[in-house]
């Protein structure tokens, strides 16, 4: 019988955590995937990436041995092994998720689907047909190209290229200041590459608060990498197998020759052969339309994750797929708040925030009040060796709730969950300084922040 409840393509964080719990709520729950399981994310994303990054940080670590007093000769660095690691990382976890949608019950089923009908889809190749009562459309999203660097994954690659690439250039010049260009600038930079990166806004992290991007800037500066903002990639030629590029900024135009190009400018979502259009499905720059509930102007149909360009993180797409499995069982979820989901960036130092930043608080012109505590007056930053950064929290002038969080620094991709815990509550900046933090921890310096917005930071 090829008849499901509900049917997910894709089997990305979105797709498969939609699935399982789907199945959890006794949905019968089939679920397709053309490639890997697990999507670009487990894949070819958020995991390679950061074993990787780990790779850097320990690296970077050997490079600053001798603050430790620490000396050694003939270091040798290998970055074929970090590859490697990186992928028997991501095999591990694609096994485990491949388990989890067994023991769930959920049918896995090899293939490119497309939507024949509001309820029903058909496999390329097999011709296999499906019918499902809902339909959950998961397929992510792939780097968007730009015309003037066309990706021929050898001289200019993406970041699925640089992923796999066990060789390191020379030189590269990364085309774009967000997260994928920062985190990726940050590994080259550590195993030597001479690293340009070319951000065509005012700032890198463009969708960071103000403070946290200038810092980052000074640091990436510090750590030797070149940062160019308010900058663009004119022109792109070959000469002598390397990336001659025209580059434009505030002091004019420069020819420089790189040996690697890297475009990270953003994604575009995974549309095509969909059927979208014969359904009237509509789309916008490339992404499904959702409404609140996630539902496309197909009622049967669902759209989560990158797909729809609502909010490119994973555990975005995992809270989507939660809340439509438990809006089709029934169960009145809550409907999400896209201001208050983490996001974070991996690169040293790394960047976590949520909510509403300076500039926004005083265009909504909000009465506010910033509390704001340095990690170079943290204990164990300091022990740690990773005095830099600090955490800024912005928070409401009358009542003290929580309007924003933005940090700067050692581990705080981990930290940063105390005062969205806090938020989630209606907790105000009070309690998270009346809260008592085991000394000395990191995250005695989100205390000192909610303490200093009240005027009573002990340590500062």
């Amino acid at each position: 019988m090829n008849k499901y409840d509900v049917m997910v393509i894709g089997s990305g964080p979105g797709g498969y955590v939609a699935a399982i719990r789907c199945s959890q709520l006794g949905l019968r729950t089939g679920i397709v995937e053309r490639n890997e399981i697990g999507g670009i994310c487990l894949n070819w994303g958020c995991i390679p990436s950061k074993s990787l990054l780990r790779n850097a940080e320990i690296l970077s670590l050997f490079h600053r041995a001798h603050e430790f007093g620490i000396s050694y000769d003939n270091l040798e660095v290998d970055f074929s092994v970090a590859i490697d690691r990186s992928r028997k990382v991501v095999g591990q976890l694609t096994r485990g998720v491949g388990s989890l949608l067994q023991k769930n019950k959920i049918d896995h089923i090899q293939g490119d689907a497309s939507l024949t009908g509001p309820n029903s889809i058909q496999i390329e190749g097999s011709g296999e047909s499906y019918e499902a009562d809902h339909f959950i459309l998961a397929t992510g999203a792939s780097p968007k190209t730009l015309p003037s660097l066309p990706i021929d994954g050898e001289l200019v690659i993406t970041s699925r290229e640089a992923l796999e690439t066990t060789e390191l250039p020379e030189s590269i010049l990364i085309v774009g200041g967000g997260a994928t260009g920062c985190e990726f600038a940050y590994i080259y930079n550590s195993y030597g590459v001479k690293v340009t990166m070319v951000e065509l806004l005012p700032k890198i992290l463009p969708n960071e608060d103000p403070d946290i991007s200038q810092y980052l800037e000074r640091i990436f500066t510090k750590q030797g990498i070149e940062v160019r903002t308010n900058s663009k990639v004119l022109n792109f030629s070959t000469e002598k197998g390397k990336a001659k590029v025209e580059l434009e900024g505030p002091e004019g135009k420069e020819t420089v020759l790189f040996n690697k190009i890297l475009v990270a400018t953003g994604v575009e979502g995974n549309i095509q052969s969909l059927g979208l259009e014969s359904l009237g499905i509509k789309t916008e720059r490339g992404f499904i339309q959702i409404d609140d509930e996630m539902k496309t102007t197909s009622p049967s149909i669902y759209a989560i994750g990158d797909v729809t360009g609502k909010m490119l993180l994973a555990h975005v797409a995992s809270a989507q797929g939660v809340f439509v499995a438990e809006h089709i069982a029934g169960k009145n979820p809550s409907p999400l708040n896209y201001t208050v989901i983490p996001r974070a960036v991996y690169c040293q130092p790394q960047v976590a925030s949520w909510g509403i930043s300076e500039p926004q608080a005083n265009e909504l012109n909000l009465k506010f009040k910033i509390g704001r505590f340095p990690f170079s007056a943290n204990g164990k930053a300091l022990g740690l060796g990773e005095g830099d950064g600090f955490v800024k929290v912005i928070v409401g002038e009358e009542y003290g709730e929580l309007l924003g969080a933005h940090l700067i620094g050692p581990e705080v991709t981990e930290i940063l969950a105390e005062l969205s815990i806090a938020n989630l509550l209606e907790g105000t900046v009070k309690e998270v300084g009346l809260q008592i933090h085991a000394h000395p921890t990191l995250s005695e310096a989100v205390k000192e922040a909610a303490l200093a917005a009240e005027g009573e930071a002990i340590h500062i």
